[in-house]
């Protein structure tokens, strides 16, 4: 399998981030532009931005783990189905993540599906390690 497709994994996950930072660009902005922050609509987006906030930090935890296995399993050449199967359960996961983050307050959803962006990660390692 061509290693190109797990570059395209990790550049869906940088647009992922990107389109967080934009989201939370325009939450802050009423407020970084000194606009009419009393507007019903614009308070009701506030609540928000401390959960995109959070959420993008969260992109740079655990996904640096990601980032890594990925940078190895280029480097030995040891890109495969499974490889990519992990790769895309965990961006997907990451994805559900930030949803499940920022528009509710299940913890427990919410661990869940860290749980499976954890185990995907954890396999891209323990495949790393036992195919050199």
């Amino acid at each position: 399998m061509n290693t190109k497709y797990i570059l395209y994994i990790m550049f869906i996950h940088v647009c992922w981030t990107f389109l967080l930072y934009a989201i939370l660009t325009i939450l802050r902005a009423p407020q970084a532009w000194n606009l009419d922050t009393k507007s019903r609509k614009i308070n009701s987006l506030k609540a928000y931005e401390p959960k995109v906030s959070d959420n993008l930090s969260n992109q740079f935890e655990w996904p640096l783990l990601f980032y890594t296995s990925c940078i190895l399993i280029i480097v030995l050449n040891v890109f495969d189905y499974y490889q990519f199967l992990f790769a895309v359960v965990f961006l997907g996961g990451r994805i559900l993540h930030s949803f499940v983050h920022i528009f509710t307050d299940n913890i427990r959803l919410r661990g869940a599906v860290f749980t499976i962006n954890f185990m995907a990660v954890f396999l891209m390692w323990f495949r790393l390690i036992f195919t050199i």
